[in-house]
């Protein structure tokens, strides 16, 4: 029999393709032709799919085989990789955040784990893995030890484990920061004169007001009020694969006002008037090729850059302003819950941090008065 050549049967039938394999296929109860999900090396085990077939036709539980497939597919127990991606997929996350998810799950958990069933995963096999994660990176392992017992605390909630085998203890515990040293008046002075022009109110913003940085390239004339003192927090800038992103703030609770201290009122309303254009839209600190377009923060860094190498404050992050503006609002007495509501926290955790550095401060100034009280040495 040639290839291509159909062999008629009672039941189904039989064609040898130009690859000399075997294809079978029926008519069904539902009068559609059904092929066999795969093409078959020998003919006779072509003929035993049809056989089979045949049993199911002739009693009450016939699928269609491409359904039954689909269906089996469904059923049969994920892989590691399959698991997280539907993981990831299921989850109303931050551009950001959900890209900093999907780099440690490409470049930290899909190589050890990725091709495993979950079932298989036990507590030696991720004692393994984190033993062998480079011990230069503390922070970074942390957020993939978190993410991947994240991923299979949800795996038990579906009954896919018995229990998490995420046990090493404090792995997802990221080392202690070192303290951040806020900026001082002085150097905040620095700062703002060092930075282009256009970029000195963006420093006051952050520091005096204790704005995160996409939060304030993402403001627009509509959002400050120099009139009333407040600035709107509604809208927040990120930068993802190159590209900017506006979404909400970070928290909910991100979505705020914030008073302004009216010493840098004049400032903003002169930068208000020297580099935003009209309409309500216009950014406040555009790009500074196309005023329609965000500042990138290559181009924000680099000055930032200067500025506090000026200031001697090498060590000084752009988002430690925030870190600033915050420690200054607690000195002035603030309570927690203003603390709260200005920074924009869902938690009283992160206020509560600015609140002990301020007492901290507090207790330098007390000895300092101390210092005053004593009589010079000598007399």
């Amino acid at each position: 029999m040639g290839c291509g050549m159909a062999t008629r049967r009672g039941f189904g039938a039989l064609r040898r393709l130009p690859s000399k394999r075997w294809q079978a296929s029926y008519t069904g109860p539902d009068l559609g032709r059904h092929t066999a999900p795969h093409t078959f090396a020998a003919k006779v085990d072509a003929e035993a799919w049809l056989a089979k077939e045949w049993a199911l036709v002739n009693g009450d539980g016939w699928v269609a085989p491409k359904r039954r497939a689909e269906l089996a597919r469904r059923m049969a127990p994920p892989t590691f990789g399959e698991y997280a991606r539907q993981w990831l997929a299921d989850r109303s996350l931050k551009p950001r955040t959900r890209e900093g998810y999907e780099h440690l799950l490409r470049r930290y958990l899909a190589p050890e784990f990725g091709d495993l069933l979950v079932s298989d995963l036990t507590p030696a096999l991720v004692r393994r893995w984190w033993a062998g994660l480079f011990p230069e990176h503390p922070t970074v392992n942390a957020r993939a030890y978190a993410l991947l017992r994240a991923i299979l605390t949800t795996a038990v909630t579906d009954e896919l484990l018995a229990s998490n085998p995420c046990r090493v203890r404090a792995a997802s515990n990221p080392p202690t920061k070192k303290e951040i040293r806020p900026a001082t008046l002085a150097e905040l002075d620095v700062l703002v004169k060092e930075m282009p022009d256009q970029l000195g109110a963006l420093v006051l913003l952050c520091a005096w007001c204790a704005l995160r940085v996409g939060e304030v390239l993402e403001l627009r004339r509509r959002d400050l009020d120099l009139n009333r003192g407040v600035v709107k927090v509604t809208r927040a800038v990120s930068w993802v694969r190159g590209q900017p992103i506006v979404g909400t703030p970070k928290s909910a609770a991100g979505t705020r006002e914030v008073s302004v201290p009216p010493h840098i009122v004049p400032v903003l309303e002169q930068h208000m008037e020297k580099h935003v254009r009209p309409g309500a839209d216009a950014l406040l600190f555009p790009s500074m090729r196309d005023h329609q377009r965000h500042l990138q923060p290559t181009v924000l860094h680099t000055a930032w850059r200067k500025a506090r190498a000026a200031a001697g404050r090498e060590d000084l992050r752009i988002h430690d302003l925030r870190h600033t503006g915050a420690t200054m609002a607690a000195m002035t007495g603030a309570t927690l819950a203003e603390l709260q509501a200005r920074l924009g926290h869902s938690t009283v955790a992160a206020a509560l941090r600015y609140q002990h550095a301020a007492q901290g401060r507090d207790a330098e100034i007390a000895a300092k008065l101390s210092d005053l009280a004593r009589p010079p040495q000598g007399e």
